[in-house]
């Protein structure tokens, strides 16, 4: 199901231009502030403001649609840990900030990606600054990884 519509955290995180896929109940979009290499937003479409409110549909495709996203990342950057973060504090649309995590900087388009905040929590003032050159590129590298 493609949707048209995109509430106001999609919109926030770039979408249309940040989409990588689709669901019935979810979009997974390319976070456009690279707090480490290859971080998601996953965004529920229906118009929640807390996780209890979602359909009991939304809940089942949720587990097909992390079992998509955790190889597809895996297999395109290898990551060594993977943190989903339900913050919700700014944005108030039901979402999970994907993020993979490194023990080491990851190389990706002759960039150098740090996780500032490994083994810790994320570090979410220091990220790694891209173009939209480079965030189109990493969304092509997972779309070509995703199955």
């Amino acid at each position: 199901m493609i949707i048209t519509t995109f509430n106001g955290t999609m919109q926030k995180f770039g979408a249309p231009a940040t989409v990588i896929r689709q669901y019935t109940h979810w979009s997974v979009l390319l976070r456009p502030a690279q707090l480490t290499l290859g971080a998601l937003v996953l965004v529920a479409h229906e118009p929640a403001q807390a996780f209890s409110e979602l359909s009991p549909a939304s809940f089942i495709e949720l587990h097909q649609v992390i079992g998509q996203i955790e190889p597809g990342l895996k297999k395109a950057f290898n990551y060594d840990k993977l943190n989903y973060l339900m913050l919700m504090m700014v944005d108030p649309d039901v979402h999970f900030h994907v993020i993979p995590r490194y023990a080491h900087s990851q190389q990706f388009n002759g960039q150098e990606f740090m996780d500032a905040g490994w083994p810790g929590v994320p570090n979410f003032s220091q990220i790694n600054p891209t173009e939209s050159v480079t965030n189109q590129l990493i969304m092509k590298h997972i779309t070509a990884c995703w199955e």
